[in-house]
């Protein structure tokens, strides 16, 4: 398609100018879903910043995110969704992002700077290769002038169904089920904003998306290690099962046993975003079993910075924290309470729980335990 091979072009054209060696801006692993950038600032300071291609760009912008806290760096990229639609090139908003980082850093600009901007077409030519895809998709399937406005409208959640394109041939290791619920998925959310109810944000949308996509391809998933079910196919509310921690852990025993006494073999995780992430944290607690020991609070909620909007980074991907809350869980020596049947958690009192540590914390700080504890 012809956005497709736009794309492309302006990854490699991307790649040439900021290679791994350039002194202030590199770009480190290249591909059609997601760019992998370094910014090197005044004190030689490391910056990572990634940039995830949505399935409709350029009709939609690329999404922006940083591994750092700098104040700086979250500034500028939070400006990257503010410029002009016609701007909204990943080439366009890269040359942005340079050039305000240098800025605000007080160093120099690197000079393949300039040389991009020779490479950049006009800034009207970017809003015909955004509408290039539509207008060819239009004319093959001879739809009438009203039809044409609402296909416009829905740029971002165009599912036309045809065979697999290249970009989704990266797929492959995806099983046809969870492609189905991917593109079960995106017709939801065309058929949410055809009727105005759509939920959360563009953004938390797509980084959301990209998640599922990536969990359904992960190695993880396939071993049975947890299953991640979309509450009501909703995007916004994950159920998380756990099915395996440490197979030498105390809780891997008792999950045993939990599945010969009542054939349950899991630990069922509640997780729930906001139209903020993945600028803010996942509220996350246990619904099942009831746990004792394993930072797990009152209600279900759990005790981890990761989770707070201090400890969070929007770089975090939720297979990571899945696997880090698994771990916390055996760290914090969690064993399931077989007597307590009649005792459920609840998420008023898990949310009520988790304010609470979050005001302790924030003024007292949070425990760093010895480094014979791990």
């Amino acid at each position: 398609m012809a956005c497709m091979a736009s794309l492309k072009q302006e990854v490699k054209l991307l790649e040439s100018l900021f290679p791994k060696e350039d002194e202030r801006f590199q770009i480190h692993t290249a591909t059609l879903d997601e760019l992998m950038c370094q910014f090197i600032g005044a004190d030689c300071e490391k910056i990572v910043i990634r940039c995830n291609f949505t399935d409709s760009y350029p009709s939609s912008p690329p999404v922006w995110f940083c591994e750092s806290d700098d104040a700086v760096v979250s500034t500028v990229i939070e400006g990257l969704s503010e410029i002009p639609r016609s701007s909204q090139l990943v080439s366009r908003m890269t040359r942005h992002l340079v050039r305000e980082l240098c800025k605000l850093h007080n160093v120099s600009e690197p000079p393949s700077l300039q040389s991009l901007d020779q490479h950049l077409p006009d800034e009207g030519h970017d809003d015909d290769m955004a509408s290039a895809d539509e207008d060819e998709i239009e004319g093959a399937h001879g739809e009438d002038e009203e039809d044409h406005e609402d296909d416009d409208c829905l740029d971002h959640y165009d599912m036309m169904e045809e065979p697999r394109s290249e970009k989704e041939t990266e797929d492959t290791d995806m099983d046809e089920s969870y492609y189905a619920m991917m593109t079960k998925l995106q017709a939801n959310q065309r058929r949410d904003y055809q009727k105005g109810t759509t939920t959360g944000s563009v953004q938390a949308t797509d980084r959301l998306m990209k998640e599922v996509k990536d969990i359904y391809k992960s190695q993880n998933l396939k071993s049975k290690m947890y299953s991640v079910e979309l509450v009501n196919d909703c995007l916004y509310d994950w159920n998380i099962r756990i099915y395996k921690v440490d197979e030498e852990s105390p809780l891997q025993k008792d999950l045993r046993d939990l599945q010969k006494k009542g054939g349950q073999d899991h630990i069922l995780l509640n997780m729930t975003f906001k139209e903020t992430f993945p600028f803010e944290p996942p509220f996350v607690r246990v619904v099942f079993p009831v746990l004792n020991g394993g930072y797990v609070l009152l209600g279900g909620a759990i005790c981890m910075e990761l989770l707070t909007k201090q400890g969070w980074s929007s770089a975090y991907t939720i297979e990571a924290v899945i696997l880090q809350i698994a771990a916390t869980l055996v760290k914090g020596k969690a064993r399931i309470q077989f007597g307590a049947a009649k005792r459920q958690y609840s998420l008023a009192k898990a949310q009520q729980s988790f304010r609470s540590l979050v005001q302790i914390h924030e003024k007292n700080g949070w425990f760093t335990p010895p480094k014979e504890d791990g």
